[in-house]
């Protein structure tokens, strides 16, 4: 698989960069620093630039949005996202996943009601950012997948997690390791069940 990763440079989209390269996949990051795991392919620019996120989407079979926020721009996330779609389209590609927050959207019902609410509170800038970029996601007209993981740690991996969409039954714990979060998006990238879907990924 062509994969390209926007946002690829640290976190967890050098995780999965790294992972899907070792897997054998043919890995593209885009990245403002032009920072990237070894092995992969790395174009600097910014992925909100039309032309950059041209360059980065041609050719490619996959392509995932990993960008953070971003200092001024309460809506860095969601605005990149319009622009990477818009790329993909024009570059005929059809598979995107878009890494978001468990929160957004109708997801705080996988969350224990305590944190729930303190999420609502304390991250609602962000919150409302990925609500955005998921809208744009869902109404793309792409084979999208949205994963909303629990908070993000440097943990050590333990190769296990939790996936669950709104319309089943439980909760999720409350943070996850990047590695482990990073494997979970290559298995559902490959997944085709997992197309139109937005899962919540804890420990």
């Amino acid at each position: 698989m062509k994969l390209t990763i926007i946002g690829g440079s640290k976190g967890t989209g050098a995780k999965l960069a790294s992972l899907a390269q070792a897997a054998g996949h043919e890995v593209t990051v885009l990245s403002r620093s032009g920072q990237g795991p070894e092995g992969v392919r790395v174009l600097t620019g910014d992925a909100g630039d039309p032309a950059a996120a041209a360059s980065a989407v041609a050719g490619a079979d996959a392509v995932v949005v990993t960008v953070g926020g971003a200092k001024g721009n309460p809506k860095h996330r969601a605005a990149v996202t319009r622009t990477v779609i818009d790329a993909m389209k024009k570059q005929g590609v059809q598979r995107l996943m878009v890494q978001s927050s468990l929160g957004a959207g109708d997801s705080g019902s996988l969350m224990p009601a305590p944190l729930r609410i303190a999420m609502k509170v304390a991250l609602a800038k962000p919150l409302a950012d990925h609500n955005e970029q998921e809208a744009a996601a869902q109404g793309s007209g792409l084979d999208w997948t949205i994963v909303r993981p629990t908070g993000l740690t440097d943990k050590e991996p333990t190769g296990s997690w939790q996936v669950l969409q709104t319309s089943e039954p439980g909760t999720l714990r409350g943070s996850i390791p990047r590695a482990d979060l990073a494997a979970c998006m290559l298995d559902l990238l490959e997944d085709a069940d997992s197309i139109g879907k937005a899962v919540g990924v804890s420990s």
